[in-house]
């Protein structure tokens, strides 16, 4: 009698296959692996295709292994030009950077961070603002415009800046667009006049079967010399006029040499992304010194690396802290190492302080914040929800001295699965600005107490748990 499989026959025949693929070849995080098991096990069919778009990474050495190697060719001319760099941009750091000189150590020779210190900030924390130092920086541009965003939308924000990108580009200025293939809403006949006026795009990672390894970054260079990177991509939402209301976000604007460290990232990116290949040359990387004193690194992580050095960033400047730890995040689902740091400052009495969302843009992401957040609670930890709108910065300023500003948010994904980079620096003056910010964001709060938490409905901690269940894939 003919063997006959049925659909169910041949999924279960491919989930056993998957389990032992993730089991013997894939290096996972173990509570990710036993995740992934278990949905494979307990949806069979579904779980494949759950798999397929959010788990898989069979591939992922192979995808980017040209990428590492081009990365490293690149890093290898920053490594030669690191003693000069540093010697450049260093001016008598003096105690604030001496005191984190571990963390800087750390991130130079985990993530070739180059350490800068006459670099000039600008923070923003409203997109309004941003945006037209953006498009006021493009607009004196005199050689080149270098951008690198993970969203940009097909709308008046975006249109506005492509047809400013177009008007350099006629200009001969040297015009690069880098977006990431499933953030990119503007359509190729919007990119027509840019291309057709000598401007050039490139799309990251073009594959829409899997939503893992997305360029999440959000960089913008002009002429090497002035360089912005944050939370904020293109569109009408990053400036108030979406659904969610008003967008409470942070970028930091910067004027120095640590605007090297951005222009590298671009470089690495767009190589990969476009087959370009432009070279290293100190047109695109002017070696005059900046008139700030802000020491500063440009941390940068992803798939194409074992670890995540923006993560241990994050962790060492946690451990640092002797007063106080303010984190805004939209996204909350840490690891095991950034949870056991932020309840080891909290018990040893530092001031630790979370701000999340009060709604979801993403609800199994929110639901899962909360069942983190309320994990904290009874070690000290002060957590709060943003009411005024949605908070999507991803900060973190500890003491009032010591902050990061950038992309990664405080979860498993930015961590393990997107392409980021963040700006660290260690100031007073500009770190203060981000502590009084996050301190005025307070009064737009509600405060989520170990008894309002121990309250919420049965719903409510139905939809936790479940979110949470899902939280280590990747």
């Amino acid at each position: 009698m003919p063997l006959v499989l049925t659909i169910r026959d041949i999924f279960l025949v491919i989930d056993i296959v998957l389990v032992l693929v993730i089991v013997f070849d894939q290096r996972r995080n173990p509570t990710a692996t036993v995740g992934w098991i278990l949905v494979l096990i307990l949806l069979p069919g579904i779980g494949f295709f759950f798999y397929l778009f959010f788990g898989q990474d069979w591939t992922k050495r192979r995808l980017f292994f040209l990428k590492e190697e081009d990365d490293r060719h690149i890093a290898e001319t920053v490594v030669s030009q690191r003693e000069e760099l540093e010697g450049i941009g260093r001016r008598s750091p003096g105690e604030v950077y001496e005191r984190y000189m571990s963390v800087a150590r750390m991130l130079l020779e985990a993530n070739q961070a180059i350490i800068t210190t006459d670099n000039e900030l600008e923070i923003f924390t409203d997109g309004t603002a941003k945006f037209a130092s953006l498009f006021d920086a493009i607009r004196g541009a005199r050689h080149h415009v270098h951008l690198e965003y993970y969203i940009i939308r097909n709308d008046p924000l975006s249109r506005e800046l492509i047809e400013l990108l177009t008007k350099k580009a006629r200009e001969g200025v040297e015009v690069r667009l880098l977006a990431d293939s499933m953030g990119m809403k503007v359509k190729k006949e919007g990119l027509f006049e840019f291309t057709q006026a000598g401007g050039k795009y490139a799309a990251f990672f073009p594959r829409i079967f899997t939503l893992n390894y997305r360029n999440h970054r959000k960089i913008a260079v002009i002429d090497g010399t002035t360089g912005f990177i944050g939370g904020y991509n293109i569109g009408e939402e990053y400036l108030g006029r979406g659904p969610l209301g008003y967008w409470r976000d942070a970028a930091i604007g910067v004027r120095g040499i640590g605007v090297f460290g951005l222009q590298l990232r671009f470089f690495m990116d767009w190589n990969y992304a476009s087959g370009e290949h432009i070279e290293f040359d100190l047109v695109y990387f002017p070696m005059t010194p900046g008139k700030g004193h802000c020491p500063l690194q440009m941390v940068w992580s992803g798939p194409d690396v074992r670890f995540s050095p923006i993560k241990e960033g994050y962790v060492k400047l946690i451990l640092t802290a002797r007063e106080s730890v303010y984190i805004q995040t939209p996204y909350f689902i840490p690891d095991e190492s950034i949870t056991d740091a932020l309840r080891i400052a909290a018990l040893s009495g530092v001031d630790v302080r979370v701000m999340i969302p009060c709604k979801p843009d993403h609800p199994f992401v929110y639901w899962a914040s909360l069942s983190f957040v309320g994990d904290l609670l009874d070690a000290g930890v002060k957590a709060y929800t943003y009411d005024a709108g949605f908070i999507h910065a991803k900060t973190i300023v500890v003491d009032g001295i010591a902050a990061s500003v950038g992309s990664a948010n405080f979860d498993v994904r930015s961590f393990r699965l997107n392409f980021e980079a963040n700006a660290f620096f260690y100031d007073p003056q500009y770190a203060g600005q981000l502590k009084q910010a996050f301190l005025d964001d307070l009064q737009k709060c509600t405060a989520i107490t170990p008894d309002s938490y121990r309250s919420r409905s049965r719903w409510i901690k139905a939809k936790e748990s479940v979110s949470r269940l899902f939280s280590p894939l990747g």
